[in-house]
């Protein structure tokens, strides 16, 4: 049976990475009763940055917002890889936003949206969370976002 989130997935034109290699000695996520805790995700395909910071005035904020959907996409690769399917999240609990960004730069929640918004789209309400967008002056591989995510399992 096909698993529905990935079929909403496919439905707006989107995929999973084939891959997403760590960069360091961390697990993608670990589960501890229903909640699974997953490690950031940079802006990369298969281990390749493809949006760099950081960014200032400007800057466009959907190609951040773009920049932060392949991390949210990295984020649902690891649900799948860590619990099996995408099918098991019953809702998203909290998100957690980095931006590269100049001091100042205010859009940095407005970049992270990308991420959040995938998420509503693939679960509704319960795509809904609680979240932290916050700039920093780096990240991982010189990337322009990082998310970081809590979801509860059935």
């Amino acid at each position: 049976m096909s698993c529905p989130i990935e079929t909403r997935l496919n439905a707006l034109g989107l995929a999973l990475p084939p891959s997403a290699p760590s960069r360091a000695l961390f697990l993608p996520g670990k589960i501890t009763g229903n909640l699974l805790f997953l490690s950031g995700q940079i802006c990369e395909w298969e281990g390749l940055p493809k949006y760099f910071g950081p960014v200032g005035a400007g800057f466009d904020t959907a190609i951040g917002q773009e920049a932060a959907r392949m991390c949210a996409l990295n984020l649902l690769f690891s649900i799948r890889a860590v619990a099996g399917s995408l099918s098991r999240v019953r809702q998203v609990i909290r998100l957690g936003g980095y931006v590269a960004a100049d001091p100042g730069y205010p859009d940095g929640p407005m970049i992270v949206n990308g991420a959040s918004q995938l998420f509503i789209d693939l679960w509704g309400d319960a795509g809904r969370h609680a979240r932290t967008a916050v700039n920093v002056t780096s990240l991982p591989a010189n990337a322009l976002v990082e998310v970081e995510a809590v979801v509860e399992l059935s």
